[in-house]
């Protein structure tokens, strides 16, 4: 029996920018998401380009994917592109973290400017082809409108008049579907939209070496912008990850019936975080999915990519797309002009997505928005100064960084949900070059105060004992006067 991966794609398919500049350190991309989709999305008009990635394992005989989309597909309107693009894309856009390093106070003979890491088919052989058409309208009320081969996939369209006969056809016709397929089918059915349904031509991908099975891409035309994923979920046990790669002229793509919400950004973190990035990443992103509802769509990246620009993203942590892949990816707009120089604007939005029946009980809807606030998910590190602390500004920058240092472990804390007891050492482990400067008196002065700080037990000097005199004569005078007001007693 056939197997077949409901991968289900369709139709067509905040936080303010801060400016700093720094190095890159590490990414959290894609893989971070077990069993992760992926799809790039470019809106041009009432045009849309899909290009569909799957998380497919197994053998390639076994896989088949049936998408949903509007109108009949063409042989012209279907490619296969290279994996590439999807890691390029991925790694460009993916949340990252960032490293700055503090200067000394004490070297004020020395000038440090700031480095800004700017980057900028042969007939289908298959039983399903090989099928009589007017047998299969017969029996099952679903036409073949057209079939073909391209690349290592043999294409069908399919019609359908009821999903019944559809799930029986695609049964029929060895393919395993999920249960509850029916239930799912019918509203597309009722909506009139086909069926994409695409497996591997054995034969074909032989020819090209038995490589990984490539990205397929499809184009049409269709006033619908949106991402059917019901379907998708037909037999899910878990939430299901997706991140859309999405391409316009005028702004971010967003969602229409569900919250674009960006990921929190901007923090400055603890530097453990740096061996960790990974898996912190994913706790944040977790426990903001969590804290929102568990029904929104979350923004992680958004840029203008025009070739004018300089800047793509700040940090980068490579070359910005080029053209080639802007057009591999569906970007047709972009024309080069009398002087070599690339015209056209295009704007890149990054959309994270996790959703179950429960929490997403409609398809995706899309729109392009004219918001061109750039926008990326990273997180600070900041390495303390080294070298002499003896001057008074290091005194004070130490004591600052004590400071800070607790900021960023509450700041980890409040965005994973960890614990930071077995990090309290991380806040005061500059401490000890803190100067502990001693008055006329006796009393130390200066130094950092540990949350839980208790007074110290040898500091009841004879200044202190004179202040708690001080202190029980005053609450004595204020208990007498509330006493003698309760008795309207005047003293003159």
């Amino acid at each position: 029996m056939k197997h077949i991966l409901f991968t289900l794609f369709a139709t067509a398919l905040s936080l303010p920018a801060m400016s700093f500049c720094g190095f890159y350190v590490a990414k959290a991309d894609a893989t971070l998401f077990n069993k992760a989709s992926q799809v790039v999305v470019v809106r041009n008009g009432e045009r849309s380009t899909i290009t569909m990635s799957s998380d497919f394992q197994g053998d390639v005989k076994d896989f088949a994917m049936v998408i949903p989309v509007p109108v009949v597909l063409k042989k012209a309107d279907v490619k296969v592109v290279d994996r590439i693009l999807f890691d390029k894309l991925d790694a460009y856009s993916a949340p990252r973290l960032v490293e700055y390093y503090d200067n000394n106070p004490c070297w004020v003979n020395r000038n440090y400017e700031s480095n800004k890491n700017r980057t900028r088919m042969k007939a289908p052989t298959s039983k399903a082809a090989s099928m009589d058409r007017d047998e299969a309208k017969k029996d099952y009320k679903v036409t073949i409108v057209e079939q073909y081969t391209v690349g290592e996939y043999d294409i069908l369209i399919l019609s359908a008049e009821e999903s019944s006969g559809l799930e029986r056809w695609l049964t029929d016709n060895g393919y395993k579907i999920p249960g509850g397929a029916k239930e799912v089918l019918d509203p597309y059915i009722k909506s009139n939209m086909k069926f994409f349904v695409a497996k591997v031509n054995l034969g074909e991908h032989n020819n090209a070496g038995a490589v990984p099975l490539r990205p397929i891409q499809i184009s049409f035309n269709s006033p619908k912008f949106m991402l059917p994923i019901r379907l998708g979920m037909a037999n899910a046990v878990s939430p299901q990850d997706m991140i859309v790669y999405a391409f316009s002229k005028n702004g971010r793509i967003e969602t229409t019936n569900y919250r674009t919400v960006p990921v929190p950004t901007g923090q400055k973190v603890p530097l453990f975080v740096k061996q960790e990035f990974g898996p912190f990443y994913k706790e944040l992103y977790t426990k903001a999915w969590t804290r929102e509802g568990k029904n929104i769509v979350s923004l992680e990246y958004a840029w203008d990519v025009s070739m004018n620009q300089t800047v793509f993203c700040d940090p980068c942590v490579g070359p910005p797309p080029m053209l080639t892949e802007f057009q591999q990816a569906g970007v047709d707009w972009l024309q080069t002009g009398h002087y070599g120089n690339i015209e056209g604007t295009c704007y890149f939005t990054r959309l994270h997505v996790t959703y179950d029946r429960i929490n997403f009980p409609q398809d995706l809807m899309f729109q392009e928005t004219p918001n061109k606030q750039n926008f990326q998910a990273r997180y600070v590190l900041t390495n303390p100064a080294q070298g002499s602390f003896e001057c008074d500004e290091a005194q004070a920058y130490l004591r600052e960084l004590g400071q800070r240092r607790w900021n960023e472990l509450y700041t980890y804390q409040w965005l994973t949900g960890n614990s930071i007891e077995k990090h309290r050492d991380y806040a005061t482990e500059y401490d000890q070059y803190i100067k502990h400067k001693k008055s006329d008196d006796g009393k130390r002065q200066g130094g950092m105060m540990p949350v839980d700080f208790t007074p110290d037990s040898g500091s009841n000097n004879s200044g202190n004992s004179m202040a708690v005199v001080v202190l029980s004569l005053i609450s004595l005078s204020a208990i007498f006067f509330a006493m003698t007001r309760g008795r309207n007693v005047t003293i003159a």
